[in-house]
C-alpha cells in the first residue's frame, strides 16, 4: 500500500512509519521538519505544513491510506497555535483525502483534549470533553458546523 503519514517525525508518527515500513508499505512522511533517519530506513519525506491546502492535496494524490498524526498537543500556547494545525490542518487533510479519493483515513488525537486536571484511567473515545481546561478557562467550540 502507498501510505501518507502526517507528523511522521513525532513520537507516535515515527513508530507508525517504522511499523508500516516493516510490513512492506511504501510510506511518505509529510512533516514540517527534516528527518534523514526516516529516509534512511525507506520513507519518502515531503516537507510542508498541513495548513497549506495545496501541499497536502498534492501529498495525498495516489495514496491508498493516510495516517493523520500531525498536531499541536499539550496545554499551553495561543489559541491560534492550536487552531491552525488541529482544526484547519485536519479539515485540509479530510478534504484532500476526499478530493484524491483516498479510501482510508486514520485520525489520531491527544489525551490532552479530555484533560481537566483529574487522573484518567481506562477511558475510551466515549469519554466526554470537559467544559473547562486545566487552567479553568472555558473551552470554545472549535468546529461549530
Amino acid at each position: 500500500m502507498k501510505i501518507l503519514v502526517t507528523g511522521g517525525g513525532g513520537f507516535l508518527g515515527r513508530y507508525i512509519v517504522e511499523q508500516l515500513l516493516a510490513r512492506g508499505d511504501a510510506v511518505t512522511v509529510f512533516a514540517r521538519g527534516i528527518y534523514p533517519e526516516l529516509e534512511q530506513v525507506g520513507a519518502t519525506l515531503i516537507r510542508g505544513d498541513i495548513s497549506d491546502k495545496s501541499a497536502i492535496s498534492q501529498a495525498c494524490h495516489g495514496m491508498d491510506a493516510v495516517f493523520h498524526v500531525a498536531a499541536k498537543a499539550g496545554y499551553w500556547g495561543t489559541w491560534e497555535s492550536f487552531y491552525r494545525p488541529n482544526v484547519i490542518g485536519t479539515k485540509n487533510i479530510i478534504n484532500a483525502c476526499k478530493a484524491n479519493s483516498v479510501p482510508k483515513l486514520v485520525y489520531t488525537s491527544s489525551p490532552s483534549v479530555v484533560s481537566d486536571g483529574k487522573p484518567k484511567e481506562g477511558i475510551d473515545e466515549s469519554y466526554p470533553y470537559p467544559n473547562r481546561n486545566i487552567g479553568g478557562h472555558a473551552i470554545p467550540n472549535f468546529c461549530p458546523e
